[in-house]
């Protein structure tokens, strides 16, 4: 539960992000978040403490989220390099 609130709490810091580099640090942090959600629902299905069904949908969720935040970071990443270069 913890890693999961602290995927909404970095995201909003992102947003809220003073400079492009820490836009890129917090969204770098929202990701191990989500991983680390990822893991406890994987340990989850290994120690069968929970039906996988109810919760595979979780954790394929968790996965496009991460998977987007992944893309979102590299795209400011990028955006960022480009900045740099024209300035």
């Amino acid at each position: 539960m913890r890693c999961a609130t602290s995927v909404a709490c970095n995201y909003r810091a992102a947003c809220v992000a003073q400079s492009k580099a820490s836009f890129i640090a917090k969204l770098s942090i929202v990701v191990e978040e989500i991983d680390e959600s990822n893991f406890w629902l994987e340990f989850i299905i290994d120690e069968k403490l929970m039906p996988q069904n109810l919760i595979k949908s979780l954790f394929e969720e968790s996965d496009e989220l991460k998977a987007i935040f992944i893309a979102s970071r590299k795209t400011a990443k990028f955006n960022n390099r480009q900045l740099s270069i024209k300035n």
